[in-house]
């Protein structure tokens, strides 16, 4: 009889242990970067910019803001280089208006935004990632999880036609940040996919 209640009590701890297991899984998961994406992606579209002279400068940023009134906001930000690394960097923060104004000025202060469609941004986007894969250089980790944020945006509703590098080719231009090795790891990695006339290298102004 103690057997028996000792083996139930046992039965009983063990379910218990593989419920809170369970409860814990699903509490990450539903904390996760993707989860959080997906359920801003319901939320209407407040806000899409893109730097209005990122086809000059080669670099910019394009950012789009969800959410169910204007003062709390699921910001999602892309930094991409247009000219050869394509999206180099991904943001996604839940904000208040005081803080993406905040932002949205910081940014506006290195070149202007603009509105900027939403369709269009995706196939931008879109379009960016796979031309710059195309010459070994992959988006963000975190691209196809934010990227999301367009939701049911379609880029093949957008009719836009973008041109990526310069007079038909990749450009490198160094971000402040880039170490010497990466910067020879970049080099060596155009060399290899096109070539040592089928790129340009620039150094910041």
């Amino acid at each position: 009889m103690a057997t028996n209640m000792a083996q139930k009590r046992a039965r009983k701890a063990q379910r218990r242990k593989q419920v809170m297991t369970q409860k814990r899984r699903a509490e990450v998961l539903e904390a996760s970067l993707p989860a959080r994406v997906l359920r801003a992606a319901r939320e209407p579209i407040q806000h899409c910019f893109l730097t209005e002279e990122v086809f000059e400068i080669g670099i910019g940023t394009l950012v789009l803001a969800r959410g169910a009134t204007p003062h709390r906001l699921a910001l999602s930000s892309f930094l991409i280089d247009v000219f050869c690394l394509g999206i180099k960097d991904v943001m996604f923060e839940t904000v208040d208006s005081e803080f993406f104004a905040i932002y949205m000025d910081a940014t506006d202060a290195g070149s202007p935004m603009v509105s900027f469609d939403p369709s269009d941004s995706r196939r931008l986007l879109r379009d960016l990632a796979a031309w710059s894969q195309s010459i070994g250089f992959a988006p963000h980790p975190d691209f196809a999880a934010v990227e999301r944020i367009f939701g049911d945006v379609s880029a093949d509703a957008s009719e836009a036609a973008f041109q990526f590098g310069r007079d038909g080719k990749p450009v490198y231009v160094p971000g402040p940040n880039d170490t010497a090795s990466l910067i020879r790891r970049r080099i060596t990695q155009l060399q290899k996919c096109l070539g040592d006339d089928g790129f340009g290298f620039e150094t910041a102004a």
